[in-house]
């Protein structure tokens, strides 16, 4: 969804580990590389991009590195780390959001249960090849949030939720529509399984509508554990510095957060 935006190219080395260079995920949108990952060992990655940083005269940077490679990092020379408050993703327990049981989650359930009660005959349903026409003239029309911390982003952001709908079947995700009592579409969210998580990339919905982001959180938990019971985790993302989605999510009482950070790593060992 994102290549454009953060300028992704990609080298295959080996034949199987994965080099990706771009811009840091963060404001700054310096060039950066992600950590490496395949089954060349780390130390040789490294050292492979410094060879490549040697000729280009660039700097060996990553970013978004998740903490819990720092350690492996430092002993290949680190000259300093930065966390990324803003890039940290958050990871629910799948029966929390599921369930919404116990009283950390009872406004939650309100919601859900305002929803319910103002549209008898509502609907979840799997996108489909059916659907996805009416699900694209849906979000084409829906309003970009307000609050949104960047718009510039938020833009590009529809832009590239759209363009992942329009090619749905060639992600492999897995998704679904919220109608209300009438039929209409009212949300709808789409993710992919990564072992045992489920990673949630687009949840929208009509905010004018009560109940509509509350339902079509829970709803979508629920079908997905009971169609993938190995599932333990669900990863809703970063909040991408944004203060009303950050709200949001803690309200979902994270069970934790996967933090983030850029390296700078030392030009030679």
């Amino acid at each position: 969804m994102w290549i454009d935006y953060f300028g992704y190219q990609r080298a295959i080395v080996g034949g199987d580990t994965l080099f990706i260079k771009g811009l840091s995920e963060d404001f700054s949108r310096r060039p950066a590389f992600s950590l490496p990952v395949g089954r060349m060992p780390l130390a040789e990655a490294v050292e492979t991009l410094r060879e490549h940083c040697r000729a280009t005269g660039d700097e060996l940077f990553f970013s978004a590195v998740p903490e819990d490679r720092l350690d492996e990092l430092k002993e290949l020379g680190v000259e300093y780390i930065e966390e990324l408050p803003d890039w940290a993703d958050y990871v629910y327990r799948a029966s929390d959001l599921a369930t919404l049981s116990g009283k950390a989650y009872s406004k939650k359930r309100n919601h859900v249960n305002r929803f319910i009660a103002d549209n008898p005959g509502y609907a979840l349903e799997p996108i489909s090849a059916a659907n996805l026409p009416e699900l694209i003239a849906f979000f084409s029309a829906l309003d970009i949030e307000s609050a949104k911390a960047d718009p510039v982003m938020a833009e590009y952001e529809r832009e590239q939720c759209l363009d992942v709908l329009r090619n749905f079947g060639s992600y492999p995700f897995e998704g679904a529509i919220l109608r209300d009592g009438t039929g209409a579409i009212v949300a709808f969210t789409a993710g992919e399984i990564s072992g045992d998580t489920l990673v949630l990339h687009i949840e929208k919905m009509r905010h004018d509508v009560s109940g509509a982001g509350e339902a079509i959180n829970k709803l979508f938990a629920e079908r997905m554990l009971s169609l993938h019971p190995a599932i333990e985790y669900i990863n809703r993302e970063d909040d991408s510095g944004d203060p009303g989605l950050r709200f949001a999510k803690e309200s979902y009482h994270p069970a934790f957060k996967l933090r983030k950070y850029n390296v700078m790593m030392k030009r030679e060992r």
